[in-house]
């Protein structure tokens, strides 16, 4: 009942987060190399269906629909939190890579190595946002389905990682290697 709110009030957050997204789009460098269909599928394979674990209800059947955490206004709220710093952090993070980013793993003309801001904090913040935003989202709504779609995205998330790194690398070979020395990908101070 009380997660019933905060679902509604927990979109918001989410679609400040796409509006971050769809103008970004527009201001962005030239792509000079691309990832593989492949490589691009197996991230897909992974993240298209934890989002959909997460967003849509349908899902709830079964013990997916099972709650892991009780419904309380304070577990919702706690979640609707989380949400939003994620989408804050992730947003932040958008904006600090500029005209470099891409939503698939590239290298754009011009493309600069960013290591301030949030790229000071972890190497892939975007990630860092996403994950968080998702893993507040699935506490609001505290079913079971929505921890599965988390860990999914997650999963797509370190594979992408995987493929951008060698990229990263190849491109700024010194600094890069540096950088990644010095920050972690996704957990300040972990992994």
């Amino acid at each position: 009942m009380i997660a019933s709110h905060v679902q509604t009030l927990i979109l918001f957050p989410w679609i400040a987060l796409g509006a971050v997204w769809m103008m970004g789009m527009l201001f962005t460098k030239r792509t000079v190399r691309s990832q593989s269909i492949g490589q691009r599928s197996l991230h897909l394979l992974f993240v298209l269906p934890g989002y959909a674990l997460v967003g849509y209800g349908w899902f709830a059947v079964g013990w997916l629909g099972k709650r892991f955490v009780p419904d309380t206004s304070t577990v919702a709220l706690a979640g609707l939190a989380i949400t939003v710093a994620g989408c804050l952090f992730a947003s932040w993070a958008r904006f600090a890579l500029g005209t470099n980013w891409s939503g698939r793993v590239t290298l754009k003309q011009g493309h600069e190595l960013i290591t301030t801001g949030p790229y000071a904090i972890t190497r892939h913040p975007i990630y860092t946002g996403l994950i968080t935003a998702v893993a507040g989202t699935a506490l609001a709504i505290g079913e079971w389905r929505c921890v599965l779609g988390t860990a999914l995205i997650a999963i797509a998330f370190i594979f992408k990682i995987r493929q951008e790194e060698p990229l990263m690398t190849q491109t700024f070979p010194g600094a890069y290697s540096a950088y990644r020395n010095r920050v972690k990908a996704l957990i300040p101070g972990i992994y």
